[in-house]
């Protein structure tokens, strides 16, 4: 029988997805993790080995939201798959809104860690994979129902979408605003639409 994660891990880590979000990892202090949550230091090292451990497994919370996401609005079969692609990015600037606009925590621990740790390079990426790959397997729906060309390669497509995407979060952070998620997911869907 698999155990409930406990409360303080997940508050902890709850906290510092905000906190690296915010400061990113270097300037992640434990002690300030600690201070925020009220948590004493014998219980962060009982739930982690160390700050990257603690950062990993934070990643790990993160992509279990987006998880949850992709089987929210991607599930949703009552909408042509096209649709339903549409529906999470347009969830995830919701989210990002409500956090004022500090983009996605898997693309700013990329460009902050990716060229310093190949752990976290090859994690981080192994995500936008992850990622990509349940984009593809809709927008495949979306081929065979001739929403989009023949002869579209919906793997392709699916990178393609998460890196403009990626682009317009981090350009999204530095305004403060959701003008370059929309103008991006506009672009893209009238040009896959187009052919």
């Amino acid at each position: 029988m698999v155990q409930p994660e406990h409360s303080t891990k997940l508050r902890l880590l709850d906290v510092g997805m905000a906190m690296l979000l915010k400061h990113g990892y270097h300037d992640l202090g434990i002690q300030a993790l600690l201070d925020a949550t009220s948590t004493p230091k014998g219980s962060f090292y009982h739930h982690f080995r160390d700050k990257e451990d603690f950062a990993l497994q934070a990643i790990d919370r993160y992509m279990g939201h987006v998880h949850a996401g992709l089987d929210a609005c991607l599930g949703d079969n009552n909408r042509p798959p096209l649709v339903r692609v549409r529906k999470f990015f347009k969830s995830t600037q919701q989210v990002y809104r409500s956090e004022g606009y500090m983009g996605c925590l898997l693309g700013g621990l990329g460009q902050e860690l990716s060229g310093v740790s190949e752990l976290f390079r090859r994690k981080i990426e192994s995500c936008f994979s992850e990622i990509a790959k349940r984009l593809a397997a809709c927008l495949e729906e979306a081929r065979k129902l001739g929403d989009i060309p023949a002869d579209s390669n919906p793997q392709h497509m699916a990178n393609l979408l998460v890196d403009c995407w990626e682009g317009a979060a981090l350009r999204s952070r530095l305004r403060g605003n959701a003008a370059p998620l929309n103008a991006m997911l506009d672009f893209y869907f009238q040009s896959i639409i187009g052919g």
